[in-house]
């Protein structure tokens, strides 16, 4: 990831509801500012030990729906742990630096028709332009 300027570390899961609402917008995200060409690495993290959230669960979850992420996954819980994450999903941004400049919610309602405001793409924004983000912490 080093030639990437930003990256999103996400914990998320695919036995939340909630966090499976937020499968297509990640996707989205990715297509927006990630891929081989965009300035932001998009690291989604399963860390729960339940059958569908490890690992060949979640590889066959990405074929079978064609998602433009992998997820990435830690058994031991370390790294969720590590950033205090206890939601999902949640959302990090990580500057040049790879310190944490935006954790929490990726927006401000879980119905995508719904939303308002958009936390981590205007932190994503101001980090690009060599700015701190307005908002640096919401909850997930």
């Amino acid at each position: 990831l080093r030639d990437k300027p930003l990256v999103v570390v996400i914990f998320t899961c695919a036995s939340c509801p909630t966090a499976v609402d937020y499968e297509g917008r990640i996707g989205e995200l990715v297509k927006a500012h990630g891929g081989p060409e965009g300035p932001v690495a998009v690291v989604p993290i399963c860390v729960n030990r339940v059958a569908a959230d490890q690992l060949p669960a979640l590889t066959k979850r990405v074929a079978e729906r064609s998602l433009n992420f992998h997820y990435l996954y830690d058994e031991t819980q370390q790294i969720a742990k590590d950033y205090g994450a206890i939601f999902t999903p949640e959302f990090y941004l990580l500057d040049r630096d790879r310190k944490v400049v935006y954790m929490g919610a990726l927006d401000d309602a879980t119905d995508p028709a719904m939303v308002q405001v958009r936390y981590l793409e205007a932190a994503i924004e101001a980090t690009l332009a060599g700015k701190t983000p307005e908002i640096t912490e919401t909850i997930a």
